[in-house]
C-alpha cells in the first residue's frame, strides 16, 4: 500500500481519494450478519415473506452495509506515513439511501474532506463516502465518516 504524508493529503483535500472495487452482497452473508447482530427480521432472511413487500426480496441491513465500508476503505485510502494504526471516530452524518437488495454488488468512493492535526500523535481525517449499488442511480447510502490515525512516537 502507498504511504503519504499529512502534506500529502493535506493537498488532497476536497478531491476523490478513491473507488473500490465491488463487494457483492450474498443472502449467506445478510444471514450470517443477521446471527451476528441478533437482527432476524424478516425482510433480511426470509425471502418468500420478503417478496411481499415493496422491496420485492431480501435487502442488507443498512449496518451491514456500513461494515463494509472499513474493507473499502483498506483498498483505497493510502496509508499514513508513521502511523501506527487508524480508528473509527465517528460519523457526523449517515444516511442510508436505498436499499441493498441481496446478490447487489456495492463500492465506496471516498472523498477527502479535511485533515486536522488533534495533537503531535494524532491526525483526525473526515471522509465523504458514497456507497453505489451497481446498476442503480441512487446510492445505497451516503456518510460522512471520521477516522483517527495514532502515529507513533
Amino acid at each position: 500500500m502507498t504511504e503519504v504524508t499529512v502534506d500529502h493529503l493535506q493537498a488532497s483535500v476536497g478531491k476523490e481519494i478513491g473507488v473500490s472495487g465491488w463487494i457483492t452482497v450474498e443472502q449467506s452473508r445478510i444471514d450470517r450478519f443477521a446471527e451476528v447482530t441478533e437482527d432476524r427480521q424478516f425482510i433480511h432472511i426470509d425471502p418468500v415473506r420478503a417478496r411481499e413487500t415493496p422491496f420485492g426480496g431480501t435487502i442488507a441491513h443498512g449496518f451491514l452495509t456500513v461494515s463494509l465500508l472499513s474493507a473499502m476503505a483498506y483498498e483505497v485510502i493510502p496509508a499514513l506515513k508513521g502511523s501506527a494504526m487508524s480508528v473509527n471516530y465517528g460519523f457526523d452524518k449517515l444516511r442510508f439511501i436505498t436499499p441493498v437488495p441481496a446478490g447487489s454488488r456495492v463500492r465506496g468512493r471516498f472523498k477527502l474532506k479535511s485533515v486536522t492535526r488533534k495533537s503531535p500523535e494524532q491526525v483526525q481525517l473526515d471522509w465523504a463516502v458514497t456507497v453505489e449499488i451497481e446498476g442503480r442511480d441512487k446510492p445505497a447510502l451516503v456518510a460522512d465518516w471520521i477516522t483517527m490515525q495514532l502515529l507513533a512516537a
